[in-house]
């Protein structure tokens, strides 16, 4: 209707974002506010794809669920879903005994959380693992192997890999510990839609996981974990702790600590993976610590980012001599 000032591209070229203009067959990509060349590839979990004509052409090869616990009691489960849970008590992490009573499973692996600062946070001290009829207690940096009567023969392997001890089932379950208080746990594509507990039910939507032990679903992650534990002698957790709010002398340093995870060390990872969940637990763990456990709680708060860096190809080199 009326002229505009203002650059544009000639007829049949498109803009390409970047301030020129290019035929149709190079337009760019964009993941995660970033532009992609055509033909540029990126990594999205266990798949590769290329960017052409503007468009995303991705393999579809089906990528094992990654379930995340680190720290005082932050979770991500399969599907992505990011929540907090401070229990004292042993739950369900994940296991494929879900549904009647009476279904089979092969595995169950129960996380045991234990205050881990004055503040009343939890920390996961040690994990149990179920595999057919074989328990192993993975606990003090190490882990022991206990025979039960019941159950099939379940083969596993154990590795040390890094900082990491790794435990590799015959039946599609990894596990990967850092002998303190981060836990990953791996699961084939078989078991997509079949498991169930604090880790969700691996069926590619984040917004069922928390579907409580009853197969309802809930919106409160206070209701959901409560629903899991092992032990029905165990309080229920009631309140969401803030730790900053009980210590407020902490916060400063907590927020200075941890702004490491938005800061130009990790820019290769900030598009790829977002840094704000990572940066609030790391504030909430800074500030929960005691004196003395400072450093360990920030360290792995900040790996946790830089594991989920890894997996999504930014590898940053983050720790010094001066930090962690």
């Amino acid at each position: 209707t009326e002229c505009v000032s203002g650059c544009v591209c000639p007829e049949g070229l498109f803009d390409d974002g970047r301030g020129g203009c290019v035929e149709k067959k190079d337009c760019p990509c964009i993941h995660n506010n970033e532009l992609y060349s055509s033909g540029d590839k990126i990594k999205v979990d266990c798949n590769t794809c290329t960017c052409q004509k503007g468009v995303w052409k991705c393999t579809n090869d089906v990528c094992y669920g990654t379930c995340m616990i680190y720290g005082s009691g932050h979770y991500n489960t399969f599907d992505g879903k990011f929540y907090d849970f401070d229990g004292s008590c042993d739950y369900v992490a994940t296991q494929d005994f879900c549904g009647d009573k009476n279904s089979s499973g092969s595995f169950s692996i129960i996380t045991e959380n234990v205050p881990c600062g004055t503040t009343g946070v939890t920390c996961s001290k040690a994990i149990k693992m179920f595999l057919g009829k074989t328990e192993l207690k993975l606990e003090n940096k190490e882990y022991r192997e206990i025979q039960r009567h019941v159950g099939d023969d379940v083969q596993y392997w154990n590795r040390t890999v890094g900082l990491y001890l790794v435990i590799e089932a015959s039946n599609g379950v990894i596990l990967i510990w850092d002998k303190k208080t981060t836990v990953f746990i791996k699961l084939s594509p078989d078991y997509k839609g079949k498991v169930c507990g604090l880790c969700g039910n691996f069926d590619d939507k984040a917004n069922n996981d928390f579907t409580t032990r009853s197969g309802l679903q809930e919106t409160n992650p206070l209701n959901f974990g409560n629903s899991w534990k092992q032990s029905p002698t165990c309080p229920d957790v009631t309140q969401e702790i803030k730790p900053c709010d009980l210590k407020p002398h902490r916060r400063s340093w907590a927020e200075k600590e941890c702004s490491i995870i938005r800061s130009s060390v990790f820019k290769i990872c900030h598009s790829k993976v977002n840094p704000n969940p990572f940066y609030e637990a790391c504030v909430h763990d800074a500030c929960s610590c005691d004196s003395g456990g400072d450093c360990e709680c920030f360290c792995s708060a900040v790996a946790a980012y830089a594991q989920e860096c890894i997996k999504a190809e930014a590898c940053v080199f983050w720790r010094t001599p001066d930090i962690c």
